[in-house]
């Protein structure tokens, strides 16, 4: 009877072995590709631990008249009858400021695109990196995306990412319009970051 109970332990000992033996090669290896790796977050870096929420106010302005212009449109509407302008295109190259006036301290660039998306209301979709000229945020920027609906008092986007101090981020932005040109399409928008980062 214990030689029988000693073989069946023996048995299960070598089954349990093989099993987990199977279960790690094949998490190792649960996609077949030789470029990929599984990677623990504790281990790639110790910052990973501490996130921190940072918050930043400032002020973006939207140029688009006088002779340097930091927005311009690059795709007009193709249907001239759209009250929403829907399908045009911007690109920016928008300054970002402590203060409304354009004279205030600059603290960054808002670079990207923005374009009308929507054939029944005022609303464009928002592409644009937040880069920072600034003290310890000098280079690092904050990736924004999202839906902008231009009539609503406050707006919100996703931050999508970012690099430098801001890698893994993750939060939203608040924009209200400070001012608008309806001549010349200058708008000033007032932003209220918030990004939890490493």
């Amino acid at each position: 009877m214990a030689q029988k109970l000693n073989q069946i332990v023996a048995s299960l000992l070598l089954i349990s072995t093989l099993l987990s033996a199977a279960t790690q090669a094949i998490a190792r290896h649960d996609d077949d590709e030789d470029y990929v790796n599984a990677l623990n977050p504790n281990r790639l870096n110790r910052r990973l631990k501490k996130q921190k929420l940072t918050h930043f106010h400032f002020y973006w302005h939207d140029i688009y008249s006088g002779s340097n212009p930091s927005a311009m449109q690059v795709v007009a509407s193709p249907a001239n009858t759209s009250t929403t302008g829907f399908g045009f295109v911007s690109m920016i190259d928008n300054p970002m400021t402590v203060g409304p006036d354009i004279g205030s301290k600059l603290i960054g660039r808002s670079q990207g695109f923005y374009g009308s998306a929507d054939q029944r209301e005022l609303a464009v979709l928002v592409t644009m990196n937040l880069v920072f000229l600034e003290g310890r945020y000098n280079g690092s920027t904050v990736a924004l995306m999202g839906r902008n609906r231009i009539a609503a008092g406050i707006r919100e986007t996703a931050v999508v990412g970012g690099t430098g101090v801001f890698r893994f981020a993750t939060g939203y932005a608040t924009a209200r319009t400070e001012r608008f040109n309806q001549t010349s399409g200058d708008a000033v928008a007032e932003y209220n970051l918030y990004v939890l980062h490493y």
